[in-house]
């Protein structure tokens, strides 16, 4: 009688990502690319219902058959905190929230992955936010590690504030003197830094995450050692940081959003490929990306002033009923009377646009952008000069960091603050629109010779490539 054969269990990796689309696509495309490199992974995500709304079942079902290679779960919901505290600092918000989790993932990893005797535990992957799961980890005898969806910079940035607060620093202020961060290349205006920072709850709660970091056994960042040379050797060189992965650029080419509209998105195609080359502004600001009607009327004013043809995305600013910015009727209502008619030779307006592959257009010859680090990689991916244009988050110090330390893209603003009441002139919109088209000839070929860096550092030998098979050797036990 031959012998019964047993079979390998496979390594299981629990991801928790942030209840954010930002931080799931990037997550979601990591781990795609996690499997193709190893197929011996088994792969769970533990999803959370966003604040405020009441259920995940319907978007883990979706997610469930688009991606049948992975296990999908939600995790039951939890009352968040008051509505005035999301108001006064979203960052201290959402870790509030997503700490309040801990015991659902905990018991969600015993009951469901632990509970399966084809796979063994192999640690958690856990979200820039989601750093109260580190305990989780521990208790259950597996190591922990940070994706870390933005960039390498701003993670040093981070891991420097712990050290700034031993040291007695106290919550920083707009007018501060600029600030030597050891991340960055220049001294970094206090005006640029995240609001969060502003913030009693924002800065404790970011000292306290990074406090976590250290706890982890490694940090996988999106970018790409090439992009943010000094911020990674900065962070290969200090002791305390937990390895560094950087794999990145990881950019979901194929531009998988769940808010696809498929008419929409022929219609600006067609009027893309009827444009020249590289001609086109494209205006896009991200999921949470909206202006108040005196704002977009200047952006109108401004691109009708610079005379070039441009691609604008409009969604309508959040309401009472619902924090997310919604797609609009009617956009005559919105601009300036007449715009509609006076432009409609040179320019296209629409809600949701294919962003990647809008970027990827030939026709495309910049882009205006809130400076989110997806839109970072994925300009750079394309080799599309940014004009800066930040609204919350990390994304000012994102924009002074392309701008001053990177030279990949032109200023529009580097401080706009989506709740600063500030609005930007034509003028100067049309300024920096002509700009980009017209003339940026040095930063059009530092965004060209970055896309062909960014490209190589995924091939077999470049530096992406590399951390990336280190990063599989560690996850699978392989190496320590």
């Amino acid at each position: 009688m031959a012998p019964a054969q047993t079979t390998t269990p496979k390594n299981a990796l629990v991801f928790v990502p942030a209840p954010g689309i930002g931080h799931l696509v990037s997550v979601m495309e990591f781990a795609k690319r996690l499997l193709e490199r190893d197929d011996s992974f088994s792969i769970t995500m533990l999803l959370m219902s966003p604040p405020f709304a009441h259920d995940v079942t319907t978007y883990v079902e979706k997610l469930n058959a688009a991606h049948p290679e992975f296990q999908f779960l939600g995790l039951p919901s939890v009352t968040p905190p008051p509505l005035e505290d999301v108001l006064a600092c979203p960052e201290h918000f959402v870790s509030v929230f997503i700490a309040d989790h801990k015991n659902h993932v905990k018991d969600m990893i015993v009951n469901h992955v632990l509970s399966n005797k084809s796979v063994k535990l192999a640690g958690l992957v856990l979200d820039l936010f989601c750093t109260a799961f580190v305990d989780v980890a521990k208790d259950l005898g597996v190591p922990s590690y940070i994706f870390f969806a933005s960039g390498a910079a701003f993670l040093g940035s981070m891991l420097y504030l712990p050290y700034r607060f031993d040291k007695g620093g106290v919550t920083y202020k707009p007018t501060d003197p600029d600030s030597i961060i050891p991340s960055y290349i220049n001294p970094v205006p206090s005006r640029v830094l995240p609001s969060l920072l502003f913030h009693d709850g924002g800065y404790s709660t970011f000292v306290s995450h990074a406090r976590k970091f250290k706890e982890a056994k490694g940090i996988i960042v999106n970018t790409f050692a090439e992009l943010e040379s000094h911020a990674v050797n900065y962070l290969n060189g200090e002791a305390g940081v937990p390895h560094v992965y950087t794999v990145g650029p990881v950019v979901d080419h194929k531009g998988n959003s769940p808010v696809a509209d498929g008419n929409q998105r022929e219609e600006i195609m067609n009027w893309l490929d009827a444009q020249p080359q590289k001609s086109v502004v494209f205006l896009c600001f991200g999921s949470q990306g909206s202006f108040g009607v005196p704002q977009l009327k200047e952006i109108a004013l401004g691109l009708e002033q610079s005379g070039q043809r441009f691609l604008w995305s409009i969604r309508r600013p959040p309401s009472q009923e619902s924090l997310n910015p919604g797609e609009v009727n009617d956009f005559s209502e919105l601009l300036p009377e007449g715009f509609l008619g006076r432009t409609k030779n040179v320019g296209f307006i629409c809600g949701w646009a294919p962003q990647v592959e809008v970027l990827a257009h030939k026709a495309t010859g910049a882009f205006v952008s809130h400076c989110g680090w997806n839109s970072i990689l994925e300009s750079t991916w394309y080799g599309v000069p940014v004009v800066t244009w930040p609204l919350y988050g990390e994304q000012q110090i994102n924009a002074f960091q392309l701008v001053k330390d990177a030279g990949v893209a032109i200023e529009m603003k580097m401080d706009y603050r989506k709740d600063g009441g500030e609005v930007v002139k034509a003028d100067q919109v049309a300024k920096a629109v002509k700009d980009v088209i017209e003339g940026a000839s040095d930063v059009k070929s530092k965004v060209k010779a970055m896309s062909e860096t960014g490209r190589k550092a995924l091939l077999e030998g470049g530096s992406s490539y590399v951390a990336f098979e280190t990063l599989v050797g560690v996850l699978s036990g392989n190496k320590a």
